[in-house]
């Protein structure tokens, strides 16, 4: 078993993580229900950033809950700030939820709902984002340092010596954001210092969305009078606001652009030419990972994990999966996989360059 230590900054907990904009919470209907023993309790960020989140985790966890065990419920919502996740973690635990697996808001801000579960006897899980400062029982995730690797790495080997990138981050605000910055940082810093890239411009996109990408990216371009060859954005859904301003100057397609999940819209936008590449993520496989751990601990058995992490407040056992660099050319592989449907992504004007 390896053992890897994370190094946690303080967050602000004004902010909120990918995925959630900085909204009064909101709470979704449970899909399912359930209650005692065969509960488990899936809490997810709300949809306002990421559509990943109900669209592709919760289906995954739920498939591979009913795969594993028909008779296990989950209890699945979703919410855009801490105070929300609270809040439906404590109406499962009402219920007789002995599983919470959430992917939190703000890596600090999940303490509160780790304590009540650990009061009622249940196990949490992080999903995705580390929960930080308090003892859990498991977290499942991708090396998300790696994927800011990923993206910067790509640009470094594709850009010649002495170009001028931007960088697009997300909100600083919950464990795996930061790791996406640490880990492009890791790369680039070496290359700034030696001269190889020069860095123009670079921003913390508030709630990660669309339309502050968009605005950062109009400001990037004209403090360095369009003259940005590059542009390191942490995920797809702002890279759609990057392109929409480089479309307005029309440069879209002459800028490189990275992403992050693979999402349809972001594989369209690769296919059109405006996207450079994306780090592919397999949900899939952090879906079927986070429902073997959860049915483990359900039953009070020992999870079969492969890592270790340390949250501040102890050594997690964990599960961290690979993530890959998708360009272009491997897009017919995803669909190979069944992980999007041709159906989905080759449409409107992505359906002319869907020749594979």
């Amino acid at each position: 078993m390896k053992t890897r230590v994370l190094l946690v900054p303080a967050v602000a907990a004004m902010l909120l993580l990918a995925g959630c904009a900085a909204t009064p919470s909101t709470a979704s209907t449970p899909s399912t229900a359930g209650s005692g023993a065969d509960l488990i309790s899936l809490i997810m960020p709300d949809a306002t950033t990421s559509t990943r989140w109900d669209s592709q985790d919760r289906p995954a966890f739920e498939a591979a809950i009913k795969e594993i065990d028909p008779n296990i419920t989950v209890l699945a919502s979703s919410a855009s700030d801490d105070a929300g996740q609270l809040r439906q973690a404590e109406a499962a635990l009402a219920k007789g939820a002995k599983v919470i697996v959430m992917n939190p808001i703000t890596a600090d801000g999940a303490g509160a709902l780790v304590a009540a579960a650990h009061r009622e006897g249940a196990k949490v899980i992080a999903y995705d984002g580390l929960i930080t400062g308090s003892p859990i029982d498991g977290y499942v995730s991708f090396g998300n340092k790696k994927v800011g690797e990923l993206q910067a790495q790509y640009l470094a080997d594709k850009l010649p010596t002495g170009s001028t990138i931007a960088i697009i981050n997300g909100a600083q605000t919950c464990d795996s954001c930061i790791a996406f910055k640490v880990g492009a940082h890791s790369v680039i810093d070496p290359l700034v210092k030696s001269g190889a890239l020069k860095v123009a411009y670079e921003i913390d996109t508030p709630g990660w969305l669309v339309a502050n990408a968009q605005q950062e990216t109009e400001q990037a371009l004209t403090a360095a009078n369009d003259k940005i060859d590059g542009f390191l954005v942490a995920n797809d859904g702002m890279a759609q606001g990057v392109i929409a301003a480089l479309k307005s100057r029309g440069l879209e397609g002459k800028v490189l652009v990275t992403g992050q999940d693979a999402t349809i819209a972001g594989l369209q936008e690769m296919l059109l030419g405006n996207q450079s590449m994306t780090v592919y993520k397999d949900m899939r496989l952090e879906a079927a990972s986070s429902a073997k751990l959860a049915v483990s601990l359900l039953r009070g058995e020992k999870p079969a994990t492969t890592d270790t992490v340390d949250n501040g407040a102890g050594k997690v056992p964990s599960i961290l999966l690979d993530p890959k660099t998708v360009e272009k050319s491997g897009i017919a592989a995803i669909v190979s996989d069944g992980f999007v449907k041709r159906s989905e992504l080759c449409v409107g004007t992505a359906a002319s360059a869907c020749n594979f």
